[in-house]
């Protein structure tokens, strides 16, 4: 019983450390941790922060577009954005805090 126990435990931990390497998606090159959260409790207001930014600038803001484009797909079934702060912005007025690129936009309401 304590074998089982250990072995499903251990399995569980190699699991959880895995990735889907084949769903990963490069940009410039880089691979890009981004993430799309909504804004005060609307889904239609979010923002996009892209970490390690420093890899490459050109490549953070596609993978920052891919990740909010995905984010309004799957939350409204359109690719429609509203950009605030996004991907056409000039570099020079980008929001880069910590290595981290931060877009904000909306995905306009149906």
């Amino acid at each position: 019983m304590k074998t089982s126990l250990l072995v499903c435990a251990a399995v569980l931990v190699l699991l959880a450390g895995c990735t889907d390497s084949k769903n990963r998606i490069a940009f410039d090159g880089q691979y890009f941790r981004a993430k799309a959260s909504k804004v005060d409790n609307t889904r239609h207001a979010f923002t996009v922060r892209v970490r390690d930014v420093s890899r490459s600038l050109d490549g953070a803001i596609a993978a920052g577009r891919h990740e909010g484009i995905s984010y309004c797909v799957n939350n409204f079934g359109s690719s429609d954005i509203e950009w605030t702060v996004g991907p056409d912005t000039p570099p020079e007025q980008l929001q880069i805090t910590d290595n981290t690129l931060v877009f904000q936009g909306v995905c306009p309401h149906r």
